[in-house]
């Protein structure tokens, strides 16, 4: 096949996935939603990578098209993958869908925190609140800093410097003194940190002293690594 014909195949492979994006939204709310989370959980299930990353890149899109706490919940749970290329398109989602409906997307977070599983998710969602910035996410992120994972209270600490809301000072204080460590990047090396030592930081951050160079730069899709819990 030539590349004129390998061109317009993709051409009218787009047309076509337009189409049917299109009519597939255009079906009644409640079949859509039952469809894009059956679709969320087999793709989740998935063992053959590039298949599962396929499928859950398009279905973050789709799902963050229709409102409603089930697709909130549908993208949280794609947030939770393996896989950072599709944490990445479901963060992207689900800050897309914050802007518009954050209440929806705040009370699908308290849901995931009371169930307390979905780490990766969790370890995601911290830098989602502070980037929004909405008044609730004080409290939001006062239930991630007392997380029981130790990589979910780093990224809480870190989006609490990104927040700024000096009413995080108490939360942070009382974790002064935690030793258990987490994984910095920084380039290619990696380092180990105590979550005292970055509690401690993000303290002097709030009060307007400045803190370690590349401490608190990660954001959305980087969360830190963690070393115990």
């Amino acid at each position: 096949m030539s590349a004129q014909k390998h061109l317009q195949a993709v051409l009218d492979a787009e047309r076509a996935l337009r189409e049917a994006e299109a009519a597939l939204l255009d079906e009644p709310e409640k079949a859509v939603v039952d469809a894009l989370e059956s679709a969320v959980k087999e793709a989740k299930s998935i063992e053959d990578l590039d298949e599962a990353t396929l499928r859950l890149e398009r279905l973050a899109d789709l799902c963050a098209q229709v409102p409603g706490p089930r697709m909130a919940d549908a993208l949280i749970a794609i947030l939770d993958h393996d896989e950072p290329r599709v944490r990445v398109s479901a963060g992207e989602a689900l800050l897309d869908v914050a802007y518009d409906y954050y209440a929806e997307v705040a009370r699908a977070i308290d849901r995931t925190l009371d169930d307390g599983r979905a780490v990766r998710a969790l370890a995601e969602l911290p830098f989602l609140l502070a980037e929004v910035g909405e008044p609730s996410a004080t409290p939001l992120l006062r239930r991630f800093l007392a997380h029981p994972d130790a990589t979910v209270v780093a990224a809480a600490i870190e989006a609490a410097v990104e927040l700024g809301d000096p009413e995080l000072a108490s939360s942070l204080e009382s974790l002064a003194d935690d030793e258990r460590e987490v994984a910095e990047e920084d380039f290619e090396e990696e380092t180990a940190a105590t979550l005292g030592d970055l509690a401690t930081d993000a303290l002097e951050a709030l009060r307007g002293r400045p803190e370690p160079d590349g401490r608190f730069d990660q954001g959305l899709g980087r969360a830190p690594k963690g070393r115990g819990r």
